[in-house]
């Protein structure tokens, strides 16, 4: 994890994920492991981040039906079975044969049922009619939003792709210039290791040179006494 910090809360990435190479060296993969836990372990937040959000209201949408329901699968209830009574035209049981007003709730139910016939017949003529236009005007509606997602996603694909081709150009840039200065550095540093070992010979001759005149002159002095 490379980086340098400038001000709190600003860091700058020095990675070069498209010149770099050895990522996939052995304990690589294992190391940045280790300090993206370590980083972790270190980093723990101030404040709630969240907070000037509101408190989430997450039963905005629940409908009376809805919770009914959600309180049956909490309490592992079975759902109730479709009720298919009204579907039905029972006659008047055999203790009511002469009873009007068990007849008239009959003929009120067939009423009923064939009303709701009709309407489905109704329905039926009317999606005859309009059900093909309908569903092909959805269906063109359809595909236009496809259409019009798929170019937006291809926009945001060819701009993704412009963005990594631009930091990879600018990496590849970027690490050439720095191989450039490394090179150039491990020249330099070599030259002043040649000038410094140069310079130790120097002084070593200067003092050896040094000590062989002191020699000579205490020579000459003790010849000249």
């Amino acid at each position: 994890m490379a980086g340098t910090f400038a001000v709190a809360g600003e860091v700058f990435v020095d990675a070069l994920p498209y010149f770099d190479q050895g990522y996939d060296g052995a304990g690589i993969r294992e190391a940045a492991a280790a300090l993206v836990e370590e980083e972790t372990r270190r980093y723990r937040p101030t404040k709630n981040y969240l907070s000037y959000l509101p408190t989430p209201d997450f039963a905005t949408f629940e409908t009376e039906i809805m919770r009914n329901e959600f309180e049956r699968l909490a309490a592992r209830q079975p759902m109730e079975l479709l009720s298919m009574k009204r579907y039905e035209l029972p006659a008047p049981s055999s203790g009511q044969k002469n009873d009007i007003t068990a007849w008239q709730e009959c003929v009120n139910n067939s009423m009923a049922q064939l009303e709701h016939q009709a309407v489905r017949i109704e329905n039926l003529d009317l999606m005859g009619q309009y059900g093909t236009n309908a569903w092909k005007a959805y269906n063109d509606n359809l595909a236009f939003m496809i259409e019009t997602a798929q170019k937006e996603l291809q926009k945001l694909r060819k701009q993704v792709q412009d963005l990594n081709w631009q930091r990879k150009n600018d990496q590849l840039a970027g690490g050439g210039k720095l191989r450039e200065l490394e090179s150039n550095w491990v020249s330099l540093v070599s030259k002043n290791y040649e000038i410094e070992r140069a310079i130790v010979q120097l002084e070593n001759e200067v003092g050896q040179l040094k000590q062989q005149q002191g020699d000579e002159n205490k020579e000459n002095i003790r010849q000249d006494y």
